[in-house]
């Protein structure tokens, strides 16, 4: 049975061990230096890290982030405040290709409107096509694109 909630200390591990995993796999831009062990604690102590547990397997999370360059960008609406950032999207390599990542984000995005937040967004690598096209059907509005961290990025945005 699959269960979305809350990751929480306990978890640091398994989170950490799933963020590694998936360095080097098509369209992922991370390295061992992000998402380091820092940006994880700091997720995890704001209640920021939620999980996608099957049976009692972690298999995907999504974080809320704090980034003040990616708040910044010119391209993002200002009409619906206060706005969030996901990022951090990750699912097991087993669990891929199965419609996870947009139940992460759905999830996500309710936990973000009952927050009383009206607007999210996030950042997808241009050559993340995989997300890419997990990621249209939510109907998400390509706002600009920029580049961070060495990175060349599409932004992406969505009334909650």
């Amino acid at each position: 049975m699959m269960e979305f909630k809350v990751a929480t200390k306990e978890n640091r591990q398994e989170l950490l061990a799933l963020y590694r995993a998936a360095i080097g796999s098509e369209g992922c831009t991370w390295s061992v230096d992000y998402p380091n062990e820092e940006f994880l604690n700091h997720d995890l102590e704001r209640n920021a890290v939620f999980g996608l547990w099957n049976d009692e397997e972690l298999i995907g999370a999504i974080s809320i982030d704090e980034d003040a360059e990616v708040a910044r960008l010119n391209c993002w609406s200002n009409k619906e405040i206060p706005q969030a950032e996901l990022a951090r999207l990750v699912i097991k390599e087993s669990f891929r290709g199965q419609g996870l990542a947009r139940q992460l984000l759905r999830f996500a995005m309710e936990e973000l409107k009952r927050q009383g937040y009206q607007c999210v967004h996030f950042l997808v690598s241009k050559t993340n096509t995989i997300a890419l096209r997990s990621y249209a059907p939510l109907r998400f509005e390509r706002k600009g694109e920029c580049d961070l961290y060495g990175e060349h990025w599409w932004c992406y945005e969505k009334r909650l």
